[in-house]
């Protein structure tokens, strides 16, 4: 496969990427700082941001503004990534990916229609 001629070739680069993984996994067990990504991933600081920008492009990553007790302002990132699947469909590779917010979309929908049924 020629990764120019996919639409899907951006993301298979950047789940590719090390650091990329690895931030998308610790801000999966709980929202975490850019400070402490760089820490469990063992990466730059430049390097963490560079790779959030990527995931928040693709809306593989969320990110929330918090207070803290002093008053400092706080961006914590999380993962939204449910689930990635990969499928060879004539000669090529096809990707779907399930965030979060798919599932809560896909739920509200299933629940209006069982409502609207009734």
């Amino acid at each position: 496969m020629e990764w120019g001629k996919s639409a899907d070739a951006p993301i298979f680069e950047l789940l590719a990427d090390e650091y990329a993984r690895r931030i998308l996994l610790a801000a999966d067990r709980e929202p975490r700082t850019a400070k402490e990504l760089r820490e469990v991933c063992d990466a730059s600081l430049s390097t963490v941001y560079r790779r959030l920008e990527t995931l928040q492009e693709h809306d593989l990553i969320d990110e929330q503004s918090t207070v803290g007790a002093d008053g400092s302002h706080r961006r914590r990132f999380e993962t939204t990534l449910e689930s990635i699947h990969v499928e060879v469909v004539d000669g090529d590779l096809s990707l779907s990916i399930e965030t979060r917010d798919d599932l809560a979309d896909n739920f509200t929908s299933l629940w209006n229609d069982i409502r609207d049924s009734r």
